[in-house]
């Protein structure tokens, strides 16, 4: 579900989650989870004024329903590590990162004479998607969102833009390196080599085809029957050329890029660890550590944003319609499912070598559902694991095992690309939709978005399993 920010604890994770993960837990206490996500899902489709003005008094409700059951079962001390560990290794750099890329993105504008065409717009999403394994799958979507929302404003029909804006830009496009999707990077740490992932190319290159292609299709149908109601583009400006305004935060953003690429390989380097292997940092509890790396990265990644902001004219953010809503509403419903999630995590972690996978295929879809609706860098790494414990004697020698390099590319592209799956199977899908709806793009529900994933996406994984993973 995470960018980078997962990166640092999920390498180190503290001794919390280690103890939370030694003792099984009744499977019940995953209800207040399910719980929450059906609120996300449904409350805004029943009661929306109710859920805009209340959604922080759900999530604090949702959160207290796991908190307190949890304490009672568990103990309080180990309430506390588990909650702790989760809001200062996972939620703070996960939030700020988002807080980062949100703010300096809304210092980018362009201009011209650009009208959103179909033709146009597969270009836009291409090149997004092959942004995202070199910005990540998170700067991609706020680079990019802005500039396809402003060409395409004149439009009426587009909430699909922005659908397959999440499916490519959002989650597939950042496949091909450990920056593009954190998964990657775990298995980077763990002796999978850096360019190694440009053996999924192959896989991209063929969904993204697949998916722009039907794209094509479906845009050019909504935007013949914009033109024929009447809707045209403005396009009377003299002039003809595109510009780009606060084009020096591209700067900023490669500084956020180099903050987390430093969170997640910090903890490698001896000087950061102690005597016995753990990461360096500040003492929350006994058993909770925020790292040196992750206050690095936070303290990297609030520099760029301040930077952005001081050396950017306000009249960019006024032309890109810069608001605080979207950035507080992710925040406020991302905290309460980074800590309701936290059982399914650690009973993934304890029970996910026991589901007898050992078959590519199998890998693609587990590890593939799981990222839908958890934390994909966990669940790449319970799968990783597992993989490499089955015994193969050839393949890809990393540090957990000897992986077939088929086993390897369905693990990745299940944790990578099912993220697409929903709204919340990764961090910057819900954000492209807040600053959709923001924009007056009518984004489907929880469920109505699903009602895409499960129309265009499953048959295109269902073509990756017959062509790359049987």
């Amino acid at each position: 579900m995470h960018w980078f920010p997962a990166a640092a604890s999920a390498t180190t994770h503290v001794k919390a989650t280690a103890a939370a993960a030694s003792a099984s837990i009744p499977p019940w206490l995953c209800i207040p989870f399910v719980g929450l996500l059906l609120s996300i899902a449904i409350v805004p489709l029943i009661k929306p004024d109710w859920w805009d003005r209340n959604k922080g008094k759900a999530v604090l409700v949702w959160s207290l329903l796991f908190i307190i059951p949890f304490a009672i079962t568990c103990g309080i001390g180990r309430t506390t590590d588990v909650v702790l560990d989760c809001i200062f290794n996972d939620y703070l750099t996960f939030i700020i990162l988002l807080f980062g890329l949100f703010c300096v993105s809304g210092n980018i504008t362009l201009e011209g004479d650009l009208a959103g065409s179909p033709r146009i717009n597969v270009i836009l999403l291409l090149i997004g998607t092959l942004l995202s394994s070199w910005i990540g799958t998170t700067g991609a979507s706020m680079l990019m969102v802005r500039p396809i929302i402003k060409v395409n404003s004149w439009r009426k029909r587009k909430s699909h833009i922005m659908i397959f804006f999440i499916f490519l830009i959002s989650n597939l496009g950042g496949c091909l390196t450990p920056i593009g999707d954190p998964p990657l990077l775990m298995g980077f740490m763990r002796g999978v080599p850096f360019f190694w992932s440009l053996h999924l190319f192959p896989v991209l290159a063929f969904n993204a085809a697949v998916l722009l292609l039907i794209f094509y299709w479906i845009d050019r149908y909504n935007y013949r029957k914009d033109i024929a109601e009447g809707w045209k583009p403005d396009i009377s400006k003299p002039g003809g050329k595109v510009k780009i305004h606060g084009l020096h935060n591209i700067f900023f953003l490669i500084m956020i890029v180099i903050g987390v690429i430093l969170s997640g390989t910090l903890p490698t380097i001896p000087a950061f660890k102690d005597a016995s292997g753990n990461v360096l940092g500040i003492h929350i509890t006994s058993n909770v550590t925020l790292g040196f790396p992750s206050i690095i990265e936070v303290a990297i990644i609030l520099s760029a944003a301040w930077l952005s902001f001081r050396t950017t004219d306000k009249t960019v953010r006024t032309k890109n319609h810069f608001t605080w809503g979207a950035i507080q509403e992710v925040a406020t419903l991302f905290i309460g499912i980074f800590i309701t999630m936290q059982p399914a995590l650690i009973l993934l972690k304890l029970h996910g070598a026991e589901l007898g996978l050992n078959q590519p295929a199998q890998m693609f879809w587990a590890a593939g559902a799981l990222s839908s609706f958890l934390d994909n860098t966990p669940t790449y790494l319970v799968f990783l694991t597992t993989a490499g414990a089955l015994g193969f004697t050839s393949g890809l020698s990393t540090s957990v095992g000897m992986i077939p390099l088929k086993m390897l590319m369905a693990i990745s592209c299940g944790s990578v690309f099912m993220g697409a799956n929903t709204y919340i199977g990764n961090a910057p899908n819900f954000m492209v939709k807040s600053i959709s709806d923001e924009n007056g793009i009518r984004m489907p529900s929880f469920f109505g978005y699903m009602l895409w994933s499960v129309a265009f996406l499953i048959p295109v994984f269902l073509l990756d399993t017959l062509i790359f993973f049987l």
